[in-house]
C-alpha cells in the first residue's frame, strides 16, 4: 500500500508538470471568475490523514485508548478521496467524499504489564454545500457555504487475550463556512484556504474543519496545490470518535472546465 501511495503522489505532480510544460506560455490567473456560463472542477486528492484522540467503545479497556498516526503511510490501508464544484454566477455546489481505513499496533498498559493491541478505524465522510460567493478580485476569492456532512465510522480494538470490542457510529452534521483562495503577489500562485463548523447531528457536540497550504495554477485547465487538513469531531456518549482530531498534508490535483 506504501508503494502504491508513493506512486500516486508521483502521478499527481507529474500531472503537474506536464500542464506546465503544455501552458507555459500562458500565464493564467489562479483566481476564479464569476460567470453566467456553468464551470465545473473535480479534484482527486490523497491526503495523508492521521488520527489523534479517543475511540469511544463499549469497553473501559477500549475507551483509555488512544488512536495516534505518526507513519500516516504505514497505518493508511486503503481509501479513496475526491471533490467536485460546480458554480453559475454567484451560487455553486460542491460535494467531498472521504473513504479511508487506517490500522496501528502497539500496547495498552494494564497493571503489571501490558496487552498487544490492534486498533483499525475505517471511516466514510461525506461532505455536500451550497456555496454563494462574497467576494471576487483579482487577488481573492471568497465562497459562503451552507450544508452538511455524515460521516460513517467503525472503530475496532482487538486486544490479545481479552477479545475484541468494535463500535460503529453514523450522524449528519449541519455545517456553515467559507472557502476561497488570495493570488500571491499578482503570480500563478496561490494560498487555498477552507473552514467550515457544526453541530446538531444526532450524535454529535462538535465538528469543525480547516485547511491551509499553496497551489498554483497551470494554464487554464489544471490547478495543483500542497496543503495541511484537519478534521474534528466530538460525539456525545456513544459516539466513536470523542475529541479527535484526524489531520495531516494533502497534495491535490484540480481538473477545470
Amino acid at each position: 500500500m506504501k508503494n502504491t501511495l508513493i506512486k500516486i503522489l508521483v502521478g499527481i505532480f507529474a500531472l503537474a508538470l506536464l500542464a506546465t510544460h503544455s501552458h507555459a506560455a500562458e500565464e493564467s490567473s489562479p483566481i476564479p471568475k464569476i460567470s453566467t456560463e456553468w464551470r465545473f472542477e473535480v479534484t482527486p486528492y490523497l491526503w495523508a490523514t492521521g488520527i489523534k484522540g479517543t475511540l469511544g467503545l463499549d469497553s473501559g479497556l477500549a475507551k483509555s485508548a488512544d488512536f495516534t498516526t505518526s507513519n500516516v503511510l504505514g497505518a493508511l490501508k486503503s481509501g479513496g478521496m475526491i471533490s467536485a464544484e460546480a458554480h453559475k454566477g454567484s451560487w455553486g455546489l460542491m460535494g467531498d467524499v472521504i473513504s479511508a481505513t487506517l490500522q496501528k499496533t502497539g500496547a495498552i498498559p494494564v497493571e503489571g504489564g501490558s496487552l498487544g493491541d490492534k486498533v483499525t478505524v475505517q471511516q466514510t465522510i461525506l461532505t455536500g454545500v451550497a456555496t454563494y460567493t462574497v467576494a471576487n478580485t483579482k487577488d481573492v476569492y471568497v465562497d459562503a457555504l451552507f450544508g452538511a456532512r455524515a460521516i460513517y465510522a467503525t472503530a475496532t480494538l482487538n486486544v490479545g487475550g481479552v477479545g475484541t470490542v468494535s463500535k460503529t457510529t453514523s450522524t449528519v452534521d449541519p455545517i456553515v463556512g467559507v472557502k476561497g483562495r488570495y493570488r500571491i503577489s499578482d503570480s500563478t500562485w496561490y494560498v487555498p484556504f477552507y473552514g467550515d463548523i457544526g453541530s446538531g447531528g444526532g450524535t454529535t457536540n462538535l465538528t469543525w474543519q480547516a485547511m491551509a497550504g499553496v497551489g498554483k495554477t497551470f494554464g487554464s485547465l489544471i490547478d495543483a496545490s500542497l496543503t495541511y487538513r484537519a478534521l474534528y469531531y466530538d460525539m456525545k456518549d456513544g459516539g466513536v470518535l470523542q475529541k479527535t482530531t484526524m489531520l495531516g498534508p494533502q497534495v491535490a490535483v484540480t481538473f477545470k472546465f
